[in-house]
């Protein structure tokens, strides 16, 4: 078990290990990354970096990969403690109505706690960064040594609140949040829940200020009937709460065109059902998306058009979703892991090369978060973001045998920091 220490950080000094992966770069047997401040200075093999640094300190790390912490595209920490509360339900709108009587139920208390709890888990299991979806504003930022990049959640269809003051409300709490130096932006929940001006106003305000938007969109066969067709569970059930005119146009990712929402600074979540001209229209607007493997199993939803996507060089990115939407082993409630995503990515496509599945949950997530260059990487000038795992293979075994890590990570460094501190 990894002891966590609050920020154990040197001013400069050399980490060796049996194993560094840079990800853009091959792996280096016997390699070696010189840590200054926050960032990393420089990655190489360690005969190298000693004649080149020799007076800084070493740390010997011994058997292990040390590789750039994971990035989490998406998460809802609020939701930890609902792991093991729901099975997979028979149809989506089901679960949509089951997540909202068990948020009525909570205190904000509750879910600062399990937002803790996740935070937590995924510092344990190899995540040091997470795009978090917040619809509780009141209880952000919390402590925690992970880098954050908080999306503020908004709907306006329950509350129906105009979409002037659900931005104004979201805009403030960001430039809270950024003034004390955590990563925010917006997150228009779904097509279904959101309206077309506010999703309109959210794609201009964003456009203007350069913030990341982040939406769930595409997802279930029901939402996709509901804005082709204009029926449906998810249609039946929001008829009387929203105006539905925007239904029986086209698709969801069609519906988001329309509102100018698709982008080069746009995260969208799921998109497992597509229309014809659905993939050139992300594609052509330099979107990411972001696939759930472990919720995406939950849900039994269409198969994720990964084909598709791929030929069209999309930017696909890898996420946990909520431990609302993921089943646990046994009687073992589920943990938010981005290595049981990596696998079970892995045992779903299979013959996708390692270190195409190890970019998803690095390299591509930070290009999504407007990030590249400076996490998911271990290259000079990135954050020094690093993580360790046991490691034993030979050189070219490496990249598969961390993607099928299972168990804790056995350090965990932020910012130049020790959050776990190898032992």
């Amino acid at each position: 078990m990894p002891n966590s220490h609050p920020s154990i950080r040197n001013s400069q000094l050399i980490l060796r290990s049996r194993v560094v992966l840079p990800i853009r770069r091959p792996a280096l047997a016997d390699g070696a990354v010189v840590v200054s401040g926050k960032r990393i200075r420089a990655v190489g093999r360690w005969e190298v970096i000693r004649k080149e640094f020799p007076r800084l300190p070493v740390q010997d790390l011994g058997d292990v990969a040390l590789l750039p912490g994971l990035i989490n595209a998406h998460c809802h920490l609020e939701y930890t403690d609902l792991a093991g509360e729901f099975l997979p339900p028979r149809h989506f709108s089901d679960w949509l109505k089951l997540i909202v009587t068990a948020k009525g139920i909570r205190t904000d208390a509750d879910f600062a706690t399990a937002w803790q709890r996740g935070a937590a888990q995924l510092l344990h299991t190899g995540t040091t960064t997470v795009a978090d979806i917040v619809a509780l504003p009141d209880i952000q930022p919390q402590p925690t040594s992970l880098r954050v990049f908080s999306f503020l959640e908004m709907t306006g269809v329950k509350s129906k609140q105009p979409p002037t003051k659900i931005i104004a409300t979201a805009t403030a709490k960001i430039k809270s949040l950024r003034a004390q130096d955590r990563l925010a932006g917006f997150s228009p929940h779904a097509p279904y829940s959101t309206t077309p001006d506010l999703l309109r106003r959210t794609a201009q305000t964003a456009r203007r200020k350069r913030w990341c938007v982040t939406t769930h969109v595409a997802e279930s066969s029901e939402e996709f009937e509901m804005f082709t067709h204009a029926r449906g569970r998810i249609f039946d059930w929001l008829k009387t709460q929203r105006d539905s005119s925007d239904c029986g146009l086209g698709s969801p990712i069609q519906h988001l065109a329309r509102s100018g929402l698709l982008g080069a600074n746009f995260l969208a979540v799921h998109v497992n059902c597509l229309a014809p001209g659905d993939t050139a229209l992300l594609a052509r607007s330099n979107s990411s998306i972001v696939h759930c493997p472990r919720s995406h199993t939950f849900f039994g939803h269409p198969r994720f058009p990964l084909k598709e996507l791929k030929a069209a060089e999309i930017n696909i990115c890898l996420g946990t979703d909520s431990l609302a939407s993921i089943e646990g082993r046994g009687n073992k409630p589920p943990k938010l892991n981005m290595f049981s995503e990596l696998r079970s990515f892995a045992r779903k496509n299979p013959g996708t090369p390692a270190g195409t599945i190890l970019r998803m949950a690095t390299l591509n997530g930070a290009q999504a978060l407007g990030l590249a260059g400076r996490v998911g990487e271990i290259s000079p000038g990135a954050f020094a973001d690093l993580i360790t795992i046991p490691c034993r293979e030979k050189l070219a075994d490496v990249l598969e045998a961390a993607l099928h890590h299972r168990g804790e990570v056995t350090a965990s460094m932020v910012n130049g920091a020790w959050a776990i501190v190898p032992k």
